[in-house]
């Protein structure tokens, strides 16, 4: 299936689930992070929910990295450059949502990307050779194509992949992992 399917589809099947399935598989979700072996890093990368897109809450997940001390780092959209600025989370940071209902934060500590350990990167689908397709805008493939090499990709979804998706380009990125409710997939 081509992406601007995809999208629509993933798009139809998450507007199906209800809040109370969506905090369920997002703490499953959370529990399957637990059980990997990723937490010997320090700056780890995460998107803060688009409750509007009924995205999983990322809630849990900084939970976990606030109790094991890890350094969390957030990114704000520069839709000019369709580049992210990353900052440091803390407790000072003010978060205020963008135009298309992203949380955001307004200023703080800026993290450069090469100093990104882990990012746990949000999709609408994805597939079994570890490709994703997310909103459209290129932001994350941006983001991840700056990133070290070694740098961990991990997809978050509520679903299980999709066989292939047809209409890869050269800039996108793919995942190292990707994280379901149910179980990990390792590309």
């Amino acid at each position: 299936m081509d992406k601007k399917s995809l999208r629509q589809k993933a798009k139809a099947e998450r507007q199906k689930l209800t809040q109370e399935e969506i905090e369920d598989k997002s703490l499953a979700i959370a529990n399957q992070l637990l059980r990997m072996n990723i937490w010997d890093k320090l700056y780890y990368h995460l998107f803060l929910t688009i409750e509007e897109q009924k995205e999983i809450n990322t809630e849990y997940i900084l939970q976990i990295l606030a109790g094991k001390d890890k350094e969390i780092v957030i990114s704000k959209c520069e839709f000019a450059t369709l580049g992210m600025t990353h900052f440091l989370l803390t407790d000072n940071t003010k978060i205020k949502k963008n135009s298309y209902n992203v949380p955001e934060p307004v200023d703080g500590l800026e993290v450069p990307d090469a100093k990104i350990d882990v990012v746990f990167v949000p999709l609408l689908a994805y597939d079994k050779q570890g490709n994703r397709v997310g909103y459209g805008k290129g932001f994350y493939d941006n983001f991840l194509s700056k990133c070290k090499p070694e740098t961990i990709k991990i997809g978050l979804s509520f679903f299980p992949p999709e066989e292939k998706i047809e209409d890869v380009s050269a800039n996108d990125v793919k995942l190292d992992f990707c994280v379901t409710p149910e179980r990990m997939f390792r590309f």
